[in-house]
């Protein structure tokens, strides 16, 4: 697999480490308030990166972070009037909730940076041990200017950078670039004690040390937003190879921002679309279709246009699996395709789709040309059961097989279709209780009540057959 690297800032092949694993970090949420759109975007890329290798055999670990002590988090805590600790559990739960409906499941670990205190002061000890991190006021500063490599992230030379962090009250730091890796405690704010006092960690040093501890001194993909190269990547590879010596990370993946009206989408510009209030508007799969629809390095629109498009493919493919259903319910299913369509445009469809989708996903996880490769299937697919269903008579190898194909193709972007899919959307729910509740009077032997729930089913449009994989609705003719 091929991928652009953002540290040399060309494509290139993924070796994995002398594991053999593939380790990924994402940075995730500083969890201050409710995620927006853009705040999703790394999460469903990274999830879906990591379907993708491991479709292709590979062993991956995803590490995705949640930042849940932070000068933002502080800041909202003196709005809300609440400890910033009740804030940031508050805000925690709610973005796990939120992401968690987009049905993509979860990262395999998610630490958080308050659950790592012991690891984050013993790499704040050994950056002062190695001479590049000095203590002053009870805060200790990392010395960048001590580090050869720094800015060659972000391709920025320490004699131009303009970013300042200001020293504390009562600190003095030796060089205006030199950034707290922990803080000294001030009044309101959490606090942990430490070999410089009571305080806190600095942003930077929270992701090297979780990422040190569970991926290792040097890991394969790390990744995040456009907007983090710098200065917080470019600090977490001072830190890191400040103290292993080695390379911190291969390669480094960093996707494009949303916006809006060509404005980058962010809490502090005020132009945000919540996650979990699209989500009361739109499928969860509408949001991973418009993600896919554009390569994750580029910037994305957030407009009403786009997403109007990512909801027509997803009606685009319930429809191809509607169709597929009916023909398979309603038609003579021929085992050696005798007297069915030839369908030797669907077998080319078939080769020519995993050709594609795989060369568009192995060139720099290229969904939005993975997605081309699969709709020209689904054109195929649509073309076939439409012949099927004149002549009544269906191939059920080569229908199977593209089944198959599309379903796999599908899983990796993240879409699961489910029976809810198959039938009329406004009948969905009332639909789904009446089969669930004809099962259970089945089971319970009463006959009368499951009879019942057969003949409002057929009442809404629909039959029910029993099959060895379970019961299907079938719409009536």
């Amino acid at each position: 697999m091929i991928i652009f690297n953002s540290l040399t800032r060309q494509k290139e092949e993924l070796v994995p480490g002398e594991d053999g694993k593939v380790g990924i970090y994402v940075c995730g949420p500083t969890v201050y308030g409710y995620i927006h759109v853009g705040n999703a975007r790394p999460f469903v890329f990274f999830q879906v990166l990591a379907r993708y290798l491991r479709d292709q055999g590979y062993d991956v670990t995803v590490v995705e972070n949640i930042t849940d002590v932070d000068d933002k988090i502080i800041d909202r805590a003196r709005e809300e009037g609440r400890a910033p600790e009740k804030v940031s559990r508050f805000y925690s739960e709610a973005y796990i909730q939120d992401t968690g409906r987009l049905g993509l499941g979860r990262p395999d670990i998610e630490p958080r940076a308050t659950e790592h205190i012991g690891e984050i002061i013993a790499l704040c000890q050994k950056l002062i041990e190695l001479d590049m991190a000095y203590e002053t006021g009870g805060s200790v500063y990392y010395r960048v200017q001590r580090f050869p490599g720094y800015g060659k992230l972000s391709g920025q030379k320490t004699d131009q950078m303009k970013h300042l962090e200001p020293p504390r009250e009562g600190e003095a730091k030796e060089n205006p670039l030199d950034f707290a890796v922990w803080k000294a405690a001030k009044r309101g704010e959490p606090v942990w004690d430490s070999p410089w006092g009571p305080g806190r960690p600095g942003w930077h040093i929270e992701c090297t040390a979780m990422s040190l501890k569970y991926l290792g001194e040097s890991f394969d993909i790390h990744g995040g937003g456009r907007d983090l190269i710098f200065p917080h990547h470019e600090n977490e590879v001072a830190q890191a190879e400040a103290v292993t010596g080695g390379e911190f990370v291969r390669y480094w993946m960093h996707n494009g921002m949303i916006t809006r009206k060509e404005e980058k989408m962010s809490k502090s510009v005020g132009n945000i679309f919540l996650l979990r209030e699209f989500l009361k508007h739109y499928d969860p799969r509408v949001l991973i279709l418009f993600f896919a629809a554009t390569h994750y390095r580029n910037p994305l629109e957030f407009s009403t246009t786009n997403l109007e498009e990512a909801q027509a493919q997803l009606d685009r493919l319930r429809n191809c699996y509607w169709k597929m259903h009916s023909v398979i319910e309603e038609t003579e299913i021929v085992p050696d395709g005798e007297g069915a369509p030839s369908g030797e445009y669907l077998k080319d469809a078939i080769v020519r789709a995993d050709k594609e989708f795989h060369a568009e996903m192995q060139d720099d996880a290229n969904t939005a040309g993975a997605l081309a490769a699969l709709f020209g299937l689904v054109k195929a697919i649509n073309e076939y059961t439409e012949e099927a269903s004149v002549a009544g008579k269906a191939d059920a190898e080569l229908l199977g097989e593209a089944r198959d194909l599309l379903t796999r193709f599908l899983r990796i972007i993240g879409i699961e279709l489910t029976m809810a899919d198959f039938v009329e959307t406004g009948l969905e729910a009332e639909l789904l209780e009446l089969v669930e509740a004809r099962e259970k009077a089945r089971d319970e032997r009463d006959y009368a009540e499951a009879d019942a729930a057969r003949d409002r089913i057929r009442e809404a449009g629909y039959e029910i057959r029993d099959t060895p994989q379970g019961p299907r609705l079938v719409k009536r003719k």
